[in-house]
């Protein structure tokens, strides 16, 4: 054993270990025999006493504000309970022998109210309790007085941890316009508005992997940095290393690389052009060409010049692909996951937040989501569409007419005027308007594209079947002016066993909008980014 465990040791050592002539370039022969000699000569290794620490402690949940008082109970069954809250000040109200602080934790919508006396440990600190501090609160859970609330925590013990200087702290009790609180998006999560968006957000992030996860998708993390163009519109940030910031004010335009008058991208760190990524769909494809059904889930990027409260610079996007598929199939799986995470999910488990929305947002919003379930999908082609919208005699402030876009006004007419609020899916749109890798339709017009309107929104999701023929590809890629050198590995897909698929696109942020009625898709990301502002 300890011969074994010397030999394994040598792998390490210098040559000049393994050689007995200790040579530099000992022949293989020397090398072979100093290596036998060394095996079966070495003594024993002796043991080394390991070094001793300290363990390192167990890891325990901590009690959430929203345990004790997000039950149907809203907290009874906790009275005479002793509970520890970690949290921010909201309010401090001080009478004459009792003092009510409001402590909330980010765990729910709903604030513990904690009441302290002069006999709390602590109650010297009171000057330093004021709005936007943070503390440590230990308590019994006590029936409320008030009527506000069934429960309160009668205060032994508080520990101011971090203190808050009431005058400049911008987050006041006073409702704040969302154009202010986007210029303090590194506070506004402690509104009760974007603590309810951000926690919604979260519940939808997580009810879109279950629904995945449950269907026998595989999650695949697609590339941020590519070198193609999936949309084929151009609107891409550049990556690149030619840009150094190590002279003084920044980079000199002469120090750029250049060759004939253009960068020369051969000495980027890529060698070619590379950009942040529009969409995870490409990538996709690659696996769902051989793990049949798989989702990307992660942030995409667009240099679009856009001040509107639609657009975003980035942005998360869902992107599932289903092998052998066809754009039917496409709109079932789009129509189901619609259906589990807005009502199967949301409304059962964010009922405290959806409560705020429908009060303070948008009047309606949980019977519209509820609608979305309990109405069909219904389906249309977008020849048919243009005809209803032509014979509405509603005057649009975009055209209509077959072969231009539909626009929201268009969209949303549709959904929530001409069909009474069912969510619609319109397909078989015009090739010319569409992406190049969406499959041709026999009638050599249109392609087998589909988008999914819903109420208030218009469209929220876009897919299609895509084309795995690969003389269409090649075909589409030559119309589109795109260099096919730069696709060779998508148009292997169509060379080696290539199968009907198809999938869609839903903006994360749009989705967010839709669940909770914000109107202006920047407060619907943590921290927008947009023309102008990369703040945070």
């Amino acid at each position: 054993m300890a011969a074994a465990a010397s030999c394994r040791l040598l792998r390490l050592a210098p040559h000049c270990l393994r050689s007995p002539r200790h040579s530099l370039f000992p022949t293989p022969l020397a090398l072979s025999l100093g290596w036998r000699r060394y095996c079966a000569a070495a003594p024993p290794v002796a043991a080394t006493a390991m070094p001793t620490g300290d363990a390192v402690g167990e890891f325990r949940r901590r009690i959430r504000v929203a345990e004790v008082k997000g039950g149907e109970d809203q907290g009874t069954s906790w009275v005479g309970k002793e509970l520890t809250v970690r949290g921010w000040v909201r309010t401090c109200r001080a009478q004459r022998t009792v003092t009510f602080v409001e402590v909330n934790d980010g765990s729910c919508l709903s604030n513990m109210q904690c009441v302290l006396t002069p006999e709390t440990e602590g109650y010297d600190q009171i000057d330093s309790i004021t709005t936007g501090a943070s503390v440590l609160v230990e308590g019994v859970v006590a029936s409320s007085q008030g009527g506000k609330q069934k429960v309160d925590l009668k205060v032994s013990k508080i520990i101011v941890i971090g203190e808050s200087d009431p005058t400049s702290f911008p987050i006041q009790k006073k409702r704040a316009s969302r154009e202010f609180l986007r210029t303090v998006a590194h506070l506004r999560p402690r509104t009760n508005t974007f603590g309810a968006v951000a926690r919604v957000r979260n519940a939808l992030a997580y009810a879109t992997h279950n629904f995945f996860q449950d269907n026998g998708f595989i999650w695949v993390s697609s590339p941020i940095i590519t070198a193609s163009d999936c949309e084929g519109a151009g609107e891409q940030f550049y990556v690149t290393t030619l840009l150094s910031n190590s002279a003084e004010g920044g980079c000199l335009v002469n120090s750029i690389p250049s060759k004939d008058g253009r960068v020369d991208w051969s000495q980027d760190f890529f060698c070619k052009p590379a950009f942040l990524t529009v969409s995870g769909q490409l990538n996709g494809e690659t696996y769902a060409s051989a793990l049949s059904d798989i989702y990307t889930f992660g942030p995409t990027f667009r240099a679009e010049n856009s001040n509107t409260s639609r657009h975003l610079a980035e942005f998360w996007m869902i992107e599932p692909e289903l092998a052998f598929a066809d754009l039917n199939d496409d709109m079932a799986c789009a129509s189901a996951y619609l259906q589990y995470v807005q009502v199967k999910y949301i409304l059962e488990n964010c009922k405290e937040d959806m409560d705020f929305f429908d009060t303070w947002v948008e009047k309606g919003i949980i019977d519209r989501l509820n609608n979305v379930a309990e109405k069909n999908f219904v389906q249309m082609s977008y020849s048919d569409a243009i005809k209803l919208l032509i014979g509405s005699n509603k005057k649009f402030e975009f055209p209509v007419k077959w072969g231009l876009d539909l626009q929201s006004e268009h969209e949303r007419y549709i959904t929530e005027v001409a069909f009474g609020g069912h969510p619609v899916i319109i397909r078989d749109y015009p090739k010319e308007i569409k992406a190049f890798y969406m499959r041709q339709n026999d009638d050599g017009k249109t392609v087998a594209a589909m988008d999914l309107l819903v109420p208030r929104v218009g469209e929220l999701i876009g897919g299609s079947q895509r084309e795995e023929r690969l003389d269409y590809l090649e075909a589409r890629l030559d119309e589109s002016n795109l260099n096919k050198d730069s696709y060779w590995w998508y148009l292997d897909l169509r060379r080696y066993g290539s199968v009907p698929h198809a999938g869609f696109g839903l903006g994360f942020e749009r989705l967010v909008q839709f669940a909770t009625g914000i109107d202006n898709i920047r407060d619907a990301i943590p921290f927008p980014r947009v023309p102008g502002s990369a703040e945070f």
